[in-house]
């Protein structure tokens, strides 16, 4: 499939060029990862998350695949948080297409997206993977041929995501984290295509990474808990200490749903 680019912005497999929207921050990095996919023989193309109404980079997403010889035909949205989704309605206005997602609400057109569908547009094969826990409408794109997967925010190129709560589920996330885990084992995926942050090559060790990640924090929050941490505020002041305090108020969702997962196991 090609040796994927460490970088944020530009080609990053055969079939995948990310073009980055002008809206860093804390939570975004670099931006949001703007992502179209095609095989490279044809001339229609997939986009994945326009990202957030910013007319200059909608149009640079068209302007980007026009110049790789494609015509967008079919956006996708990996989930319905506004800094990939909020730019979909006006996309779909510039380029005449559809918008699939899982949740309804975000959909223009009939056809949404589930667990299994399988994207064909201009011969493409892109699979659909419901992959909820950073919010419940998570989804990835596995594509086989690159042996890639977009991951929207479940796996980011730099740090960790937060788990939304209440919308997003520690149980759930860990489950698509091993699920990920196991396409990089034995499923051919090698490289994470992320929705913010730079492309990973080793796509394992990052997986694994996340995982080592969340059972560490969850160790951290039981012994809070049991050195008296009574709110999640407390929580996130002695777990997350060493954070950057812009972070805190999304590192105060992962805390909530962290003490709901093990409430809920009957582990405080």
């Amino acid at each position: 499939p090609g040796t994927p680019r460490p970088t944020v912005g530009g080609r990053a497999t055969p079939r995948a060029l990310c073009v980055l929207a002008p809206n860093p921050s804390p939570m975004t990095l670099d931006g949001t990862n703007t992502w179209i996919v095609a095989e490279p023989d044809s001339d229609l193309a997939v986009v994945i998350d326009p990202g957030p109404l910013d007319e200059g980079h909608l149009r640079a997403v068209v302007e980007a695949a026009e110049a790789a010889g494609k015509r967008i035909a079919l956006t996708l949205l990996t989930h319905g948080h506004a800094d990939h989704s909020a730019g979909a309605a006006r996309f779909a206005e510039l380029t005449g297409t559809k918008v699939r997602a899982l949740d309804p609400a975000l959909r223009l057109g009939d056809e949404g997206l589930s667990e299994g569908d399988v994207i064909t547009t201009g011969g493409l094969e892109m699979r659909v993977m419901a992959t909820p826990g950073h919010t419940a409408d998570s989804l990835c794109f596995h594509l086989p041929a690159d042996g890639a997967v977009l991951t929207g925010d479940t796996v980011l190129g730099r740090g960790t995501t937060v788990v939304a709560h209440p919308d997003g589920r520690l149980g759930d996330y860990l489950d698509s984290l091993r699920r990920l885990q196991a396409m990089t084992v034995d499923g051919g995926v090698d490289t994470v295509l992320p929705g913010h942050g730079p492309v990973l090559a080793d796509a394992r060790g990052a997986v694994e990474y996340y995982l080592a990640h969340r059972a560490a924090r969850l160790a951290q929050v039981e012994t809070a808990v049991e050195n008296g941490c009574r709110t999640p505020r407390e929580v996130v002041a002695q777990v997350y200490a060493d954070v950057d305090r812009a972070l805190w108020p999304a590192a105060e969702q992962s805390v909530r749903a962290q003490l709901d997962y093990l409430r809920d196991r009957g582990l405080l």
